[in-house]
């Protein structure tokens, strides 16, 4: 009776062979269901960061976002395998910008990739400025192709000599603090810049400075243009093309002795009250009617 027991029993690691089968089958219908549902999806991996994935399908990509152990991110960055495939079908805008100015969302919307966009910023945030639309096309991240398409759409805005504050001349090329506050002190005595060439009146601002900016200036009309017709002889003598009391003096007696349709600038010039170059200057500047 002993013996015929012995044989009912039936061992416990055939239980345990059993239940590790039935695991595996499990696993294996899982994993089969995965690759068929995914199947008809093209998913590009990087490399150095195998959990970073670009899904193209958004439906199932919501669903395996839902259903994934660990957070998925959305914003991850991707090898250029995946950020090509993440620019298909993208729309590319062409509008007007400033590179200066221009936020990561305006850089994308132009075609640029968040790394790219990115890269721009990054370069203007550690003192970086783009003077001219040439600056913006030697960028690393700015093709060729792209700049040909952009560069119309460009708009660095040039700065204003009447306008600007030492610290935007210190911007300028070449220009340095002391000739930052050169340039601001001699508007002052000006009274307002009436052409940009007036620069070079400034002790050693040569035309190599000056040709080294003057594309990136713009010289708008003075607020208070010369009165050459009304001022006293002691404020005449100020002016850096009168320079003298009897130049000055001699203006007064222009006035005084001449019709009052006779006044012109050219008319004081021809009368030789002041040397032909400070004439010449002074036929350009901005002078206030009689």
């Amino acid at each position: 009776m002993d013996k015929k027991k012995s044989t009912d029993k039936v061992p416990v690691s055939v239980f345990k062979v059993g239940g590790i089968a039935l695991a595996f089958l499990i696993i294996g219908y899982q994993s089969a269901l995965f690759v068929h549902r995914a199947s008809a999806l093209y998913i590009a991996a990087k490399r150095d960061a195998p959990d970073t994935v670009y899904v193209v399908d958004p439906l199932l990509a919501e669903r395996l976002m839902e259903s994934a152990p660990v957070p998925v991110r959305r914003n991850a960055p991707h090898s250029a395998a995946v950020e090509q495939v993440r620019s298909k079908g993208r729309k590319v805008e062409s509008f007007r910008f400033n590179p200066n100015t221009v936020s990561a969302e305006d850089l994308e919307r132009l075609g640029f990739s968040s790394k790219q966009a990115q890269s721009i910023l990054n370069y203007r945030a550690k003192g970086g400025r783009f003077r001219r639309p040439s600056d913006f096309a030697k960028s690393f991240v700015v093709s060729d192709s792209v700049f040909k398409r952009l560069e119309p759409y460009i708009s660095i805005p040039k700065l204003d000599i009447n306008k600007a504050d030492s610290a935007a001349f210190d911007e300028l090329p070449g220009i340095g603090p002391y000739f930052a506050s050169q340039m601001v002190k001699y508007r002052g005595r000006l009274g307002g810049y009436s052409y940009k060439e007036q620069l070079m009146d400034i002790h050693n601002f040569d035309a190599e400075r000056f040709g080294a900016l003057a594309d990136l200036i713009v010289c708008s009309a003075p607020s208070t243009p010369l009165r050459l017709w009304t001022l006293p002889e002691d404020s005449l003598k100020l002016h850096p093309y009168i320079k003298s009391w009897q130049a000055a003096h001699s203006i007064v007696l222009f006035r005084d002795n001449t019709p009052r349709e006779q006044w012109t600038v050219q008319a004081v010039a021809a009368a030789g009250i002041l040397p032909p170059e400070d004439a010449e200057r002074l036929v350009r500047c901005c002078v206030a009617d009689p």
